[in-house]
């Protein structure tokens, strides 16, 4: 456990607040941890809709043909086979990644965990701008609304992909009325805003807040992940938000930045929303790190392995990660000499991934593992990126990647390693659920949730790396209308069941989160026997966090002697230690 002593009277504050109201507490709050509670649940109201529109998607991929009556989707059924017309497909696609990328994975592992946990984890009592912190929340719920008003607009929902590659994100189909496509890019650029804030407030909070003692190199590696990840998002936001004003401009004020007709450059588009997406990836997937090192430690009764060559593979991934975006673009008519510098660089980053994958496998060596349900779901991120890291390393190379390009192997890849994240945050979830709410979720049920979820997970992603090697393509409404794969849709039809077993396996889920939340039993300080700074406080955390601020000694990851310490033996083997040392 971090060695981290009560402050002296100098540190020490009055533990008494100002009561506030019910508005000012639950709502508009400037409290750190309400805030990310509120992403927290943004993010999980918006992943029912994601996941809801992938369900569809997925029925209309496995029986394509099959239209059911009083389910049709518009007037006449001869225009169209199945259930759900073309365009609708289109749109389908297109939000559920958005949705997915933008309004469930960010708000949770970014907005809800960075909020709640790196003033607790780094001695703080709130963020360095709390009033900055309320509005970006409410700045990104603002988003999603927009995100979800476009479904109820003339035309829909965007439909060009979540990538939005002009032209056909640049013109406006149904002359001048397709909002759809407008909102999206609206609801992105208030989006990019409040990362922004949130980015702004972290670093700021990080740089200046740390309690005394809490040096870089002490501090935990959830909180080196979201520092690099807020460095990322200050520097990549501003590219897109660049980009979709100026792709709005193009639908909406006659501009042709994108349109060649008018002497523009489609592929503009793609470098700019690829400068900025290679580093949109790792926004996404350091905070997974981060919580899965962490939680590796905790549960393997031992320190990370390599905890520095860890802080400095991240800081390696966020310099990589801006000289890699061209791998996106192999089919682009790229020069081959081009090609070949961005595959090299795409292979080197490929180095500090293997240096993480590493040490987690060094933590878990030799530890007293205990397979509590975060440790299995930090197990399963482990598993899920090692497979979508490998298969990225064969995309890397320009030959392989023309090939597989627009394929289902694509879809694997990207799932392995974005949804992937989906364990880590579950990992998250329980780990931190009795530090936020008090209360420990079912333990019993937390495993079969894993179980069900891992076998299921791969059920749907694995079999989609043999549809595109054997060509099929992402993005089309019917297989069957290709003869050449008409032989692979059993494969689609099985890749559609495991689907919604996988979607209703988290029920489980959502049952144990609303017992957990208003029946468990409650829990103390530190159930877990975790080592940071968060676990010393009461569950849930006073406001202001701590009655007096603590001085860090000793890193989380520090001891004097190479030896498995008391504070990494089981509880009933525990020492009686000083009662002032956290």
């Amino acid at each position: 456990m971090s060695d981290v002593r009560l402050a002296e009277a100098a540190h020490a504050v009055p533990a008494h607040h100002e009561e506030i109201g019910f508005w000012r507490t639950y709502v508009f709050s400037t409290d750190h941890k309400m805030i990310g509670r509120q992403f927290y649940f943004l993010g999980l109201v918006m992943l029912i809709i994601g996941g809801f529109l992938a369900m569809m998607m997925r029925w209309q991929l496995a029986w394509p043909e099959t239209a059911v009556p009083g389910l049709s989707w518009v007037s006449e059924p001869t225009l169209y086979e199945g259930i759900i017309p073309p365009q609708t497909y289109n749109m389908l696609f297109t939000m559920h990644a958005t949705i997915m990328i933008f309004f469930v994975i960010m708000p949770i592992m970014v907005g809800g965990f960075g909020n709640f946990l790196i003033p607790l984890m780094i001695g703080a009592r709130d963020m360095a701008f709390p009033l900055l912190n309320m509005l970006s929340f409410w700045l990104g719920l603002v988003a999603g609304v927009v995100m979800l008003a476009s479904f109820f607009v003339a035309g829909g929902a965007a439909a060009s992909g979540w990538t939005a590659y002009a032209p056909l994100s640049a013109k406006a189909v149904f002359t001048g009325v397709d909002w759809g496509q407008n909102l999206w890019i609206i609801s992105l650029i208030i989006l990019g805003l409040s990362s922004l804030m949130g980015a702004i407030n972290y670093i700021t909070t990080i740089v200046n807040m740390r309690a005394p003692g809490m040096t870089y190199f002490r501090m935990p590696l959830v909180i080196w992940s979201l520092f690099v990840t807020a460095i990322l998002l200050l520097l990549a936001l501003p590219v897109l938000t660049a980009a979709l004003a100026m792709l709005l401009f193009d639908r909406t004020l006659g501009t042709s930045f994108f349109l060649p007709e008018g002497g523009g450059k489609p592929l503009l588009w793609q470098h700019l929303f690829w400068f900025f997406g290679h580093p949109e990836v790792y926004i996404l997937v350091l905070p997974a790190m981060g919580v899965t090192s962490d939680i590796l430690s905790v549960f393997s009764r031992k320190p990370i392995f390599g905890y520095r060559a860890m802080a400095f593979s991240m800081i390696s991934i966020a310099f990589l990660s801006w000289i890699v975006w061209g791998h996106h673009m192999f089919i682009s008519g790229m020069n081959p000499y081009l090609g070949t510098a961005f595959m090299m660089t795409t292979m080197i980053i490929a180095i500090p991934s293997a240096i993480k994958t590493f040490n987690w496998l060094g933590t878990l060596w030799g530890g007293s593992i205990r397979f509590t349900t975060p440790m299995l779901f930090a197990l399963g991120f482990v598993s899920a990126f090692v497979i979508g890291g490998l298969s990225g390393i064969v995309m890397a190379s320009t030959p392989v990647d023309i090939f597989i390009h627009d394929t289902y192997y694509i879809v694997a890849h990207f799932h392995y390693v974005v949804a992937g994240i989906i364990f880590a945050m579950f990992a998250a979830i329980y780990f931190w659920f009795p530090k936020m709410f008090g209360r420990m979720m079912n333990e019993t049920w937390g495993k079969i949730h894993f179980f069900l979820t891992f076998i299921f997970f791969n059920a749907v992603f694995f079999p989609m790396h043999f549809l595109g090697i054997a060509g099929h393509m992402r993005r089309i409404y019917n297989p069957l209308q290709y003869e050449f794969l008409q032989s692979l849709q059993p494969i689609n039809v099985f890749i559609t069941v495991s689907a919604f077993l996988l979607a209703l396996s988290q029920i489980i889920f959502v049952v144990n989160f609303f017992y957990g939340l208003f029946a468990a039993k409650k829990v103390g300080n530190n159930p877990w026997q975790a080592n940071t700074l968060d676990w010393s406080v009461p569950s849930p955390p006073s406001h202001g966090n701590f009655d007096a601020l603590p001085t860090v000694f000793r890193g989380p990851y520090e001891y004097s002697s190479p030896e498995v310490t008391e504070d990494f033996l089981p509880q009933d083997r525990r020492l009686a230690t000083d009662p002032t040392t956290v």
